[in-house]
This record gives C-alpha cells, sequence and structure tokens, in this order.
C-alpha cells in the first residue's frame, strides 16, 4: 500500500472520538456480562486452539526476508507487526485425544503448504523467538526503526504530520500508536542488558515471535480459578520454553564486551522487548505484565474495559455474535497482559470465554509447541479439578518466579508448593509435580497414558537433561567465541545452526533430537 494511502487510513483512526469510544466499550462490557449470567458463554466441554507465529529468511543465508502480501494470502497465514512475520490460527477443537490430533495435523498441514510454496521464493519460514541476523545488506537498528513522515489534511482543512514505520504491515492500527496524542504511553524502545534502542513507533516489536496456546472454559464464570492456576504455572512454562538470549549483533552498546554479553544474556529477551517497547518507561505498571489475580468474571470484564485506550479504532458493523460488543473487542486488542481473558464467538452456540497464554516464544519444532498445548491444557484441567494448593502461592512469588523464569530459564530458583501442600524450590520436585498433574489432565480428557506421555515427552526431557533452546544457543554463541569468532560472527553461526537443524525437524522431530542422549 502506498505510504500516502496509509497515512489517511491512520489519520481517520486518528480522527475517532476517544471518550465515544470509551462510552461505546462500556455498554458492551454489560451486553458481556448480562451474557455470562445467563449462560450464553457456557460450553458442554473444554475447547483449545493454537496462534503460530514465524518470520521469514532467505534460504542461502538466513538473512531476513519481507513477505509479499501476495505470498500470505496463498498460503493462507495472516500478516503481523513486521513485514517478515506470518501467523497462523488454528480452528478450535475439544480437549481430547482427537482433538490434540487435530491441532497438530493442523499446523502440519499448512505449515508444509507454506514451506513448499515459499521454497519457490527462495525464502523459508523460521519458528523462532527472536530472529538475529537482518535484511542482507541492512543492519537490524535501521530495519527497525526507519520511518517516514507524511503530511495530511484533516476533514476540518487542518494539516497534520503522520508518522509511517517503513518496514511495518500496512495495518492502520500498528502505525497509529506513533501518532495518537497517547503515544508517549508506548515506550519505542528496548531496553535489556547492553541494549538500548529508540525508535518512533512500535516496529521494535516485530523482533520478537510466539505460540499462544488457548483453553476455553466450561463454564464461563470458572474462568477466574482457571486463570489464577495458570498465573501459578506461567513461570515454571516459560522456563521451559526460553528461547531467545541473544539480539542482532549490531543492537549491542559499543562498549559492551562479547563475554559481558554471554553473562549479561536473559534467556528470553521476548518478554523485555515486549514490555519495553510498549509501556510506557514513566507509568508504574505497564499495559504488558504480568496480571493480578481474579476475583470474578465480572472483574475480567471490567479490567478489559477500563484498560487505558491507545488507539480508539473504528469499528465496522458485522453479522458474528461478537459484533453485539465491537468496541469492547477492539480494546481486547491492546489488553496486553501475559495471560489475559477473552470474550468471543462467531455465533451465539459458539460464544466462549477462554484464557490467551502468551509467555512462551516459539519452538524448534511443531511437537515442541503441540506440547506447551498440551502442558498448558493439561495443568489446567488437573489443577482446577484436584484444587491443587499452588493457587494458595502468593501472587507475588508467581510473580516473581515468571521474571526470574525470564533471565534464568531452567537455572532460575522458582517456588512451589507441590500436591501434598509442601513448598519447594527444588526443580526437580517442581517439574515432577506439574508435569505429572499435565499428564493426569490429559488422561482425564480420554488420553491414554501412553498418548499423554508422548505429548508431554520434549518437555520432560528439557528437564531431565537441564537444557532449553535458549541454552542450546547460549553455548553455541560461547564455542564460537572461544573458537576466535567475533561476536558478529558467533551469533550469526549460532542462528544458521538453528535454522539447520530446524529444517531437519521442523514437522516430524523435536528439540530433543537437538540435544541427545
Amino acid at each position: 500500500m502506498p505510504e500516502e494511502e496509509l497515512a489517511e487510513r491512520v489519520a481517520d483512526v486518528l480522527a475517532v472520538d476517544a471518550e465515544e469510544f470509551r462510552t461505546r466499550a462500556d455498554a458492551d462490557a454489560e451486553v458481556i456480562t448480562d451474557a455470562i449470567h445467563d449462560g450464553v458463554f457456557d460450553n458442554p466441554q473444554a475447547i483449545i486452539g493454537f496462534e503460530y507465529e514465524f518470520y521469514a529468511i532467505k534460504n542461502d543465508d538466513c538473512a531476513l526476508r519481507r513477505v509479499p502480501r501476495r505470498l500470505l494470502e496463498l498460503i493462507g497465514f495472516e500478516k503481523e507487526l513486521g513485514l517478515h512475520n506470518a501467523e497462523m490460527t488454528t480452528s478450535p477443537q475439544p480437549l481430547n485425544a482427537h482433538g490434540l490430533l487435530a491441532q497438530e495435523s493442523e499446523i502440519k498441514a499448512r505449515l508444509q503448504t507454506a514451506l513448499d510454496v515459499t521454497q519457490s521464493e527462495r525464502m523459508r519460514l523460521v519458528s523462532d523467538a527472536l530472529w538475529t541476523i537482518p535484511p542482507e545488506g541492512e543492519d537490524a537498528a535501521t530495519y527497525l526503526t526507519d520511518s517516514v513522515e507524511r503530511t495530511m489534511t484533516d476533514a476540518n482543512g487542518d494539516e497534520r504530520s503522520i508518522r509511517v514505520a517503513t518496514n511495518m504491515s500496512d495495518s492502520a492500527r500498528y502505525h497509529a500508536m506513533a501518532n495518537t496524542d497517547q503515544a508517549e504511553s508506548a515506550g519505542m524502545r528496548i531496553e535489556a542488558p547492553n541494549v538500548s534502542l529508540q525508535a518512533d513507533t512500535v516496529m521494535p516489536e516485530s523482533l520478537i515471535t510466539s505460540i499462544q496456546p488457548h483453553y476455553q472454559v466450561a463454564h464461563a464464570p470458572d474462568l477466574p480459578l482457571y486463570f489464577n492456576y495458570a498465573l501459578r504455572a506461567a513461570g515454571p512454562l516459560l522456563a521451559l520454553g526460553v528461547n531467545s538470549p541473544f539480539f542482532p549483533a549490531d543492537l549491542y552498546d559499543d562498549d559492551a564486551t562479547p563475554e559481558e554479553i554471554l553473562a549479561d544474556a536473559w534467556m528470553e529477551h521476548r518478554i523485555s522487548v515486549f514490555e519495553t517497547t510498549l509501556n510506557d518507561p514513566a507509568a508504574a505498571e505497564g499495559k504488558v505484565r504480568f496480571p493480578r489475580d481474579l476475583g470474578s468474571v465480572d472483574e475480567a470484564v471490567e479490567r478489559i474495559v477500563n484498560d487505558d485506550t491507545i488507539v480508539p479504532m473504528p469499528v465496522e458493523p458485522g453479522e458474528r455474535f461478537d459484533d453485539q460488543f465491537p468496541h469492547f473487542r477492539r480494546k481486547h486488542g491492546t489488553y496486553w497482559r501475559w495471560v489475559r481473558p477473552v470474550f468471543g464467538g462467531p455465533t451465539r452456540s459458539a460464544a466462549n470465554a477462554r484464557i490467551e497464554f502468551r509467555p512462551i516464544p516459539a519452538q524448534p519444532t511443531v511437537r515442541d509447541s503441540v506440547a506447551f498445548l498440551a502442558a498448558f491444557a493439561g495443568v489446567l484441567e488437573s489443577l482446577t479439578r484436584l484444587e491443587h494448593p499452588v493457587v494458595e502461592l502468593d501472587w507475588q512469588i508467581a510473580r516473581e518466579n515468571f521474571y526470574g523464569a525470564m533471565r534464568d530459564g531452567l537455572g532460575a530458583d522458582l517456588t512451589w508448593i507441590t500436591n501434598d501442600g509442601k513448598e519447594t524450590t527444588d526443580s526437580l520436585e517442581l517439574y515432577e509435580d506439574l508435569l505429572a498433574h499435565a499428564e493426569d489432565g490429559l488422561t482425564n480428557r480420554g488420553l491414554t497414558e501412553e498418548q499423554a506421555a508422548k505429548y508431554l515427552y520434549p518437555l520432560r526431557r528439557r528437564v531431565r537433561q537441564r537444557v532449553t533452546p535458549a541454552r542450546w544457543k547460549h553455548e553455541m554463541v560461547s564455542d564460537a567465541l572461544e573458537d576466535g569468532a567475533s561476536l558478529e560472527e558467533a551469533i550469526a553461526t549460532m542462528q544458521r545452526g538453528y535454522v539447520r537443524r530446524q529444517e531437519e525437524t521442523l514437522l516430524e522431530g523435536s528439540f530433543a533430537d537437538w540435544i541427545g542422549d
């Protein structure tokens, strides 16, 4: 889309009256709460779903590639923030053996097609948490910060400058965030150990990709219980999934040595990238954060409707059931919490209340990704049904677990309460309890013990071997530096090694195949 046309669309977004938008969102919230109490959002069983993000690279040297928009349409993927991004959303399925298999099969079928199509373009979609090799002939800092200004004349005849990010998808919502009166509410920067980058848009967020399991509760008023258990599981599951210890080499501070970068690296920089890009640096609590416990389903709705609105988007009429509360849905799009409630559905019979689990980065293989979907769903099934005592773990400790996992992965000091009510900081005890309950939740949904064990095997191997994708990357870079490589060479060697191993295992193997016996 030409920049002038995009700027016009951004100007249309900025013309939306914020106060009127908020009033309509308040009215939408009443529609939702009334429907919840009428049982509209209840379902006969738990349902699972999945969102899977990728980025594109050149086949030969793994440099980042922009994905042609026609190609996204051809493979049935959705655009995301950056021109290099692509996202797949699976069809919701019941949580049982057939539903989990259907999730995995749909991912593989659609991804295989995408890989075949992109191969003809000499590009490849990569499942990874944070890209580190910029486009050929470009540096990462410029790619993430490049933008232009266009002057528009509004309906009143007033001129206004609109800033457009050069490498961002042509979604007016994304670009409007840099031009709204509340633009200062987003940091538009990266702050991490030995990295400091300032931008004029939210484009730095396009460094990162994730997987997002969804768990739909059977009885909507019970959502807070599942939500609070999900908060306790967030830190331990994140520690198993960490996958982004390094940035593109040119983003590191000039005075940072390779030894300092290695020593200071966090295992999941994706968390900090999302928070510092979108959070107001002056605010006590940013919009992207580890959320507090929920006391009621009404409170879940209230939190979303009361959240700061950065971009009050225009709303088009529609025929879906959840078009009855369109302004609320728009607000939810910028309700950035690491665990968040969702209320929606295309029809009244499909209306649902679900939990979207956002901490896990994109994983090395499909099997690893589905393992997290199975583990998350199994954990919520079992912990709630058995009234597991970990729900009594202090919220502050659950939050510390989360950010400890971000920094140190499986090396973090995590606190857990086991099934017998014992508080422990022993990692093996924690994961023995957590994964045992994940398996129990799956078998209670009709999976055989063998099927449940197969889904969880990739995660058990990580616990046993004490190796995560982030640790694998860290060791690869460390070894390359010891062999005399520069930091840029070491990171590039690691990244190319990651991609080559993924080519061999993405659809049929797992990260367990990378780490041996």
